[in-house]
């Protein structure tokens, strides 16, 4: 019959349509809690690396172009040069902000001859590198410039800025994801070196 009545659909379609409205925010708190929760559950800085305990990729980069320390040319970037000295790696660029906030850090850092700092220097142009280590002071006693970034992924870098621990056997001890700051050197970065520092003598 004509007159039969029908159900009313319409609060139905309605809470379809709030659902809908709603779904976005709530997969994105959903995310954002997610994202909460892995940083709570321990330091970004310390990432694990596959290179831990592997010997220091062997790449030869050349020197900064121009880049010079009193009078004399910095050298470039070689594996060998790990063996036998505790070595604190950094890559690094002028573009990258953070790098310009730990840079006095690491001039700091280069007063303690009991290792060695050197430098990758990622996807920069050398004017720009040495405009940045003449403003900040040059703690590397010797930088590579990683032109294309290759270097640094074969470091397994997630991006700039970064720092590695390798020991004296040539072998990657630690690996730092940001920038050093007084904080995280004091407790994460100090221990790793004064670990490398007191392993073989």
């Amino acid at each position: 019959m004509s007159d039969t009545i029908q159900p009313d659909a319409t609060p139905r379609s309605g809470t379809t349509r709030r659902l809908l409205v709603f779904a976005p925010l709530v997969v994105f708190l959903a995310l954002a809690a997610l994202f909460f929760f892995r940083l709570s559950a321990g330091d970004p800085s310390k990432l694990p690396s596959a290179l831990i305990g592997r010997p220091a990729p062997a790449l030869d980069l050349p020197p900064v172009e121009g880049l010079t320390e009193n009078g004399q040319p910095v050298p470039g970037l070689s594996a060998v040069g790990f063996n036998g000295a505790v070595t604190l790696v950094n890559i690094w660029a002028s573009w990258c902000v953070p790098c310009h906030d730990e840079a006095p850090l690491l001039t700091k850092l280069a007063e303690d001859k009991r290792f060695k700092i050197v430098g990758i220097n990622q996807k920069d142009k050398p004017e720009n590198a040495r405009r940045f280590l003449g403003r900040y002071g040059n703690p590397f006693s010797a930088v590579g410039a990683d032109t294309n970034g290759r270097a640094a992924i074969e470091w397994g870098g997630y991006g700039v800025p970064e720092t590695f621990v390798v020991g004296r056997d040539g072998r990657i001890a630690f690996k730092l994801v940001g920038p050093i700051t007084t904080e995280n050197f004091e407790t994460v970065l100090k221990p790793q070196l004064e670990k490398a520092l007191a392993a073989g003598g």
